[in-house]
């Protein structure tokens, strides 16, 4: 059996009473991923397989950072992994953000604060709760009553982006690193076309 984090102490001790294999996985960085991805498919006798979809993804996200930087600037970003407590998204997806032309505005993976955020006065707001699928809620983003001047929340820039896409450490990652593209390249037109009016 493989387990990634975050997994419970009690469920793994449980599985451990049975004559089974355990391997417990904590990628942080992209780097580990891939790590991953080569070492899970070794152990099934497909490391060539492997090789081939740890390149296919870094051909994705080299093609999506040479697109990105033409975007006029960076645009300031808050990834939220989870709401209660709020969380933001892991270190690999402050990866996916910076060579989609974004700058994470707050630590990634860490627990942070209304406050925080409020602080760190993010452009754009994206949604990932883990195992909801598409189902984190803009609106509640909407009426944390500190966001009310953040400009995310102004210029209502909330976006909700399927967890696995985001939350899922491998292949998925391509996709969701698209969404992030079209989120921040449609952000910088808004406001390209904003200036202009």
């Amino acid at each position: 059996m493989i387990g990634s984090v975050p997994f419970k102490a009690e469920t793994v001790a449980k599985l451990l009473e049975h004559p089974v294999n355990f391997l417990a996985k904590n990628p942080r960085t992209l780097a580990d991923i891939y790590a991953d991805v080569r070492m899970l498919s070794r152990i099934v006798g497909r490391a060539a397989a492997g090789e081939r979809v740890v390149a296919r993804m870094r051909r994705e996200f080299a093609a999506i950072a040479t697109r990105a930087k033409k975007l006029p600037r960076r645009v300031r970003v808050y990834c939220e992994a989870w709401p209660h407590p709020r969380i933001s998204s892991p270190p690999w997806v402050a990866e996916l953000v910076e060579f989609c032309g974004g700058e994470m505005v707050v630590p990634s993976g860490a627990r942070v604060s209304d406050d925080d955020v409020a602080r760190a006065a993010p452009e754009v707001m994206v949604l990932a709760w883990a195992a909801v699928g598409d189902k984190s809620r803009a609106k509640q983003a909407y009426g944390v009553v500190e966001w009310k001047d953040v400009p995310a929340i102004r210029e209502r820039r909330v976006f909700v982006v399927r967890d696995e896409l985001l939350n899922t450490p491998g292949p998925p990652l391509v996709a969701g690193a698209k969404e992030l593209w079209r989120i921040f390249q449609q952000t910088c037109a808004e406001q390209k076309a904003a200036k202009v009016r």
